[in-house]
């Protein structure tokens, strides 16, 4: 269950959009929230259009405003301040260090890089948090207002490996806790939606190949009624279904038809150039919803 919550905020209107998720979450789980400003080197004058905090005193008050203003008076015991007073060249990192400071369960981010050729080349600070860390991150885009009954349903794409169960459990305690449902899915490929590598071999033998993505349906169906078995004897609300094509549009696609708060990724941490060359369909998920992301990292067990 998430009892910590770190919140780095760079002074802009954009990285504060997600503080009314965090007042939801804090309340939801009774978490301490621990809001971090991290002075940059060299940093430009303004960010997002607004002026840039770049001295200790300036960046301490501005939290201070921040907890007053976002935070109930009840919740205000439990917000920290932090502002790292030692210039830093990369945000990521340190916020990574900070991870082992404070020891959250949880970082939250707004999503606020500029997308394109650019994001996937040198990841969003969000990506390299997620890539060097093992600690989960939600990611909030600007435009991805959190909804006003809080997270009901979570959408949890799996795809029958052991190393991505692992955000099952952490997904269930939220869920738990802010007393939502959770949707399975397991996306199975079409032959016209196989990868290149796939494909050449499905050109050579199409009868094997269309045999053995029916099988892997039927491997898909049994895989979900064991993973609601499990949740359901854990107190989960949950349904699954499989769906068939191309993974990233058939979470895109489930995530809209079924009004998902929420969607749950486990993710080996790939970011850039890594991610592309993976094949992961996690920042392809961010480029294409503007709902709210949380991603968990995986371990190779």
């Amino acid at each position: 269950m998430f009892k910590h919550l770190l919140v780095p905020l760079d002074g802009s209107q954009l990285a504060e959009s997600v503080l009314p998720s965090v007042v939801y979450l804090a309340r939801a789980t009774g978490a301490t929230v621990t809001l971090l400003h991290v002075i940059e080197r060299d940093a430009p004058h303004e960010v997002h259009g607004e002026r840039h905090l770049t001295n200790a005193d300036d960046a301490c008050i501005y939290l201070g405003e921040v907890a007053e203003r976002a935070f109930p008076p009840e919740m205000r015991p439990n917000i920290v301040e932090h502002v790292h007073t030692v210039e830093v060249g990369n945000v990521a990192q340190s916020i990574v260090e900070h991870v082992g400071e404070f020891a959250p369960d949880l970082i939250v981010l707004c999503s606020h890089g500029s997308g394109g050729l650019r994001d996937f080349l040198y990841g969003s600070i969000a990506e390299q948090v997620i890539a060097v860390g093992k600690t989960p991150v939600l990611v909030i885009e600007p435009e991805g207002k959190m909804p006003e009954a809080g997270y009901c349903r979570m959408l949890v794409p799996l795809d029958n490996d052991p190393d991505h169960e692992q955000s099952i459990p952490v997904v269930a305690d939220l869920a738990k806790a802010c007393g939502a449902s959770l949707h399975l899915l397991v996306v199975v490929r079409t032959a016209d939606t196989l990868t290149p590598e796939q494909a050449a071999t499905g050109r050579l033998l199409p009868r094997a190949t269309n045999a053995m993505l029916e099988l892997a349906q039927e491997d898909a169906v049994a895989y979900l009624r064991g993973k609601i078995s499990q949740l359901q004897a854990a107190g989960v609300t949950v349904s699954a279904e499989v769906a068939r094509g191309d993974p990233t549009a058939a979470i895109v696609a489930t995530a809209e038809r079924i009004g998902a708060d929420l969607i749950v990724l486990g993710t080996h941490g790939k970011a850039g150039w890594d991610a592309f060359w993976a094949g992961s369909v996690t920042p392809k998920i961010a480029d294409r919803t503007r709902r709210h992301l949380l991603l968990v990292p995986v371990r190779a067990a």
